[in-house]
């Protein structure tokens, strides 16, 4: 996928943590995180009137840890989710009448944060 056309909409972003914006299992094997490349920039772009919830299987004993790299880093999120289960995340949503389907999933690969570029229809 190399562009994800959406509409004017406001919406909601859904970011896993670790392998997606960061580098997986850093926090474990250098006790620090490291921002993917681009991470910073793309979650920058995002409009502020949209939403951003990462979620991440972290236990909670990382939570303090983890916010404070978030913040010092300039990641903007407005909801973080620990200890969430391993497997896959599903998202589950309705298409409106007009058709327009309200839910969008992107598969990246481990530690390569390369989104397709956004267009926005109206």
């Amino acid at each position: 996928m190399d562009e994800l056309i959406l509409s004017t909409l406001s919406k909601t972003w859904i970011f896993d943590l670790d392998g997606t914006l960061v580098r997986h299992n850093g926090y474990k094997e250098n006790g620090m995180d490291t921002l993917l490349a681009g991470t910073k920039e793309y979650l920058a772009a995002i409009p502020p009137e949209d939403k951003i919830i990462i979620v991440t299987s972290r236990t909670e004993e990382y939570r303090e840890m983890t916010m404070r790299f978030l913040l010092e880093n300039g990641i903007r999120y407005d909801e973080i989710l620990f200890n969430m289960p391993f497997g896959e995340r599903i998202l589950v949503n309705d298409r409106k009448t007009s058709g327009l389907d309200m839910a969008v999933a992107v598969n990246l690969n481990r530690d390569e944060f390369k989104m397709p570029q956004v267009k926005r229809e109206t």
